[in-house]
C-alpha cells in the first residue's frame, strides 16, 4: 500500500516526520528516478525510493526500548571525546537505535531509544508536553518562595518556563530531596530551573515518562516496551 515518503522515512529510522519533509523540500529525495514532491506516495515493494543517496528498503521492525541510563553516558550516536554513549548498553538489540531526547553526562535515569522515528518525533515534539518526572538533589534550602516560583514557571534565558509540579520535599541543613516534573524538554531545564534560585543540582534521576516509569529495573539494564505500551505513546 502508497504512503507518503515522509512517514515511509520516518518508520526506517532515518528521521523524524519533519525532518524528511525538509529533505524532501530540499530535493534529497527521489521517487523512481525523479526528484519526490512533498505530496508524494510510494510503495517499497514496487517503488524505489532514495534518501540522501541511500536506497530506502523495507522498513525494519520498529523497537522501543526504556534504558535506565547510567551516570558518565552521553545521549549522543557519537563524541568526539570518547566518552561512554547509552547506546553501548544497547548492543544486544539488533537494530540500530537512537536516543529519544538527552539525558545529560551526569544525569540518570530513563532514557527511550527507538529505531521508530515517527514516534521519537511524537515524543520530542513541544507542542505535546509530554510529561516527566526528576528526583533531584539540590545544595541549599527549597524554601516556600522558591518552591513557588518553580510551580509558577521560572523565568529562563529562553523564556519562562511552564508550571511544574513539586511533590515529596525533604529538606536538611544544607540539602533538599523533591520531585520535579515539568511538561518541556529545553536543554538542561530542571538544572537551570534550580540555578535560577540558587539551588546547585547534586543529583539529578528522571525517574518517569508519561506513563512510564523505571520499576525496579537496574541501573544500566533496559526492557523492550510492548505493544500496548507504544500504542499508548502514540495517543498522548
Amino acid at each position: 500500500m502508497a504512503e507518503r515518503l515522509q512517514k515511509l522515512i520516518a518508520r526506517a529510522g532515518l528521521a523524524s516526520r519533519r525532518q524528511a519533509e525538509v529533505w524532501i523540500a530540499e530535493g534529497k529525495v527521489l521517487l523512481n528516478g525523479a526528484v519526490a514532491g512533498l505530496g508524494d506516495r510510494a510503495d517499497l515493494a514496487v517503488d524505489q525510493v532514495i534518501v540522501n543517496g541511500q536506497k530506502l528498503s523495507v522498513a525494519e521492525k520498529t523497537v522501543t526500548v526504556l534504558l535506565n541510563k547510567p551516570r558518565g553516558y552521553i545521549s549522543t550516536m557519537k563524541d568526539p571525546q570518547g566518552r561512554k554513549l547509552v547506546t553501548d548498553l544497547v548492543t544486544a538489540i539488533p537494530q540500530r537505535l537512537y536516543p529519544v531526547g538527552r539525558l545529560d553526562f551526569n544525569t540518570e535515569g530513563l532514557l527511550l531509544l527507538t529505531n521508530d522515528g515517527d514516534l521519537a518525533q511524537r515524543l520530542s515534539h513541544p507542542s505535546h508536553h509530554v510529561e516527566k518526572t526528576y528526583l533531584v538533589k539540590v545544595r541549599g534550602v527549597l524554601s516556600e518562595e522558591k518552591l513557588l516560583i518553580l510551580q509558577q514557571g521560572v523565568q529562563l534565558a529562553d523564556g519562562l518556563t511552564l508550571p511544574a509540579e513539586i511533590a515529596n520535599v525533604r529538606s536538611g541543613r544544607t540539602s533538599s530531596w523533591f520531585a520535579l516534573t515539568i511538561r518541556e524538554g529545553r536543554n538542561r531545564q530542571v538544572r537551570r530551573m534550580c540555578e535560577s534560585l540558587d539551588l546547585s543540582v547534586v543529583r539529578l534521576k528522571r525517574i518517569r515518562v508519561a506513563f512510564l516509569d523505571l520499576a525496579n529495573l537496574p541501573t544500566g539494564q533496559f526492557r523492550i516496551l510492548c505493544a500496548d505500551e507504544i500504542k499508548k505513546l502514540r495517543e498522548l
